[in-house]
């Protein structure tokens, strides 16, 4: 299993007419073959400067692969990710057990 999560601060303003595109967007990944339990995330606290986080699992290495080549991924990075992420920082983690 793969625990993939990416935490990320937006260019574009809170409550935005562009950072509701993109985070709509973002959901629509949960919807690429092999994602499961995506879950997207509002940091609520002050301890780091990232304000989103989306998160999801997968059961294997060729699945995360697949999913990283998918054609909808791949499209979301080109048409939101690129031009509207300011900083990010991705954790891929298996479980120790």
């Amino acid at each position: 299993m793969i625990q993939h999560t990416v935490v990320f601060k937006l260019k574009h303003p809170i409550g935005s007419t562009e950072e509701k595109h993109f985070l709509k967007a973002a959901m629509q990944l949960a919807s690429i073959p092999g994602v499961h339990h995506f879950k997207g995330f509002r940091q609520i606290s002050k301890k780091n400067h990232f304000e989103y986080g989306l998160s999801m699992t997968f059961e294997s290495k060729a699945d995360y692969k697949a999913y990283d080549q998918h054609p909808d991924h791949l499209a979301f990075i080109k048409n939101f990710w690129m031009d509207g992420v300011a900083d990010f920082l991705e954790l891929d983690y298996e479980p120790l057990i």
